[in-house]
């Protein structure tokens, strides 16, 4: 029924303290592949994915995003007592999450226009259609009972992310998602009403 696929997508919550209990492997596997149906400007999928389970290469991860957080947070002039409370927070997320999946981006199969302008617009649909993947692979996860959770982290350290997790030199890390059963209750989403948000043109 419609309804009961609307009632569906609509019911997606963003969650970020989990459960201490892995994901499957084939959970994940189906979590990921349904990911990868997401559309994508020329068909070219330049979305990728790395899949982190395991406590050596997420406190690698933590490690390298918190020094890269600390100089930020410096130059912004907090205080030492909030930055230290905001990357241990920043760490604890990685480390508590069950699943670890950091969202990249690669150009290769994208036009190479020899102008500017229309290389910017190539690296926008790239961004588009990576982005759509990442809201693909949550929907999919919440069909599987899992939570999970947006973060756009490594867009502020990328080349400490590549480093980090030895991906290959093409991948550019956009976002990171943490999944893994609900430790918490789902809130009420509020939303802006669509007479603000919505134009219907006509002529």
């Amino acid at each position: 029924m419609k309804e009961d696929l609307h009632a569906f997508l609509r019911s997606r919550r963003s969650i970020r303290h989990f459960l201490p209990v892995s994901v499957p492997v084939e959970v994940l596997r189906r979590i990921l592949e349904t990911a990868t149906y997401a559309p994508s400007a020329h068909n070219d999928q330049p979305w990728r994915f790395a899949v982190l389970t395991a406590d050596v290469p997420k406190i690698r991860l933590a490690g390298a995003m918190a020094t890269e957080f600390q100089r930020d947070l410096e130059k912004d002039g907090l205080p030492e007592k909030e930055i230290s409370t905001r990357i241990e927070r920043s760490r604890r997320r990685i480390m508590e999450a069950p699943v670890v999946i950091v969202l990249c981006m690669d150009e290769t199969g994208m036009e190479p226009y020899p102008d500017a302008e229309r290389r910017r617009a190539e690296t926008t649909m790239a961004v588009q259609s990576t982005a759509l993947a990442g809201l693909q692979l949550l929907l999919a996860a919440h069909a599987e009972g899992l939570a999970g959770v947006w973060t756009c982290g490594p867009l502020f350290a990328p080349a400490v992310v590549r480093q980090a997790l030895s991906l290959p030199a093409a991948w550019q890390p956009q976002a990171m998602f943490f999944l893994g059963r609900p430790k918490q209750a789902a809130q009420d989403k509020i939303l802006k009403p669509l007479e603000e948000i919505v134009r219907f043109i006509s002529a």
